[in-house]
């Protein structure tokens, strides 16, 4: 009886491992284009583009199925590069879709917060931390600015602060690399 455990639990563990191989092997790779139009736009996730986040947008623009001007937090800069990798005309902004704003980050003033979730659920990126019935924040390095948790919160507790640049704030809507100290590697 516990031999036949014992082959039945080392034969579901080399299916598994066969099916995690052929996983591996045929991983299909996704469009170089889709991917170089992704890496342009802001990843801010916010569906200002009529799209539900940077990649979907991505996808139909490689498709030609929506235009290079849609973004309005990737602004004027991103539109010029999108024509420029895509070998299109240059068009500004589309204003159905919204204005181009500074660089911000949602702040929750805590003192006002009831803990209704409602920010939570609307953060496409994770940037909110809290639980039911207690005070919520913003993990404002993970925060993309997509004002998407503004207009939930039934206390009007959400603000957008500006994010001014500088040394420690320049990499904000880029993935955080740790710096490696000379001659070792990051902790």
């Amino acid at each position: 009886m516990l031999s036949a455990l014992i082959v039945m639990a080392g034969l579901a563990i080399l299916i598994g491992a066969v099916l995690g191989f052929a996983a591996l092997k045929f991983k299909v790779e996704g469009d170089p284009l889709v991917e170089k139009i992704d890496a342009i736009l802001p990843q801010t996730q916010c569906g200002q583009c009529g799209f539900p986040g940077c990649k979907p947008y991505a996808t139909a623009i490689a498709n030609g199925e929506a235009d290079i001007n849609q973004c309005p937090p990737g602004g004027d800069d991103g539109i010029r590069k999108l024509a420029d990798l895509l070998g299109r005309e240059y068009k500004p902004l589309n204003a159905e879709n919204g204005t181009e704003k500074p660089k911000a980050v949602a702040f929750i003033h805590e003192e006002s917060c009831i803990g209704c979730t409602l920010c939570l659920q609307a953060c496409p990126v994770d940037a909110i931390a809290g639980a039911a019935k207690q005070m919520h924040t913003i993990i404002s390095g993970l925060c993309t600015g997509c004002e998407l948790c503004v207009a939930p919160c039934p206390v009007d507790c959400i603000s957008m602060e500006p994010v001014t640049e500088t040394v420690d704030t320049w990499k904000w809507r880029y993935p955080v690399f740790q710096l490696q100290p000379q001659g070792g590697r990051a902790a």
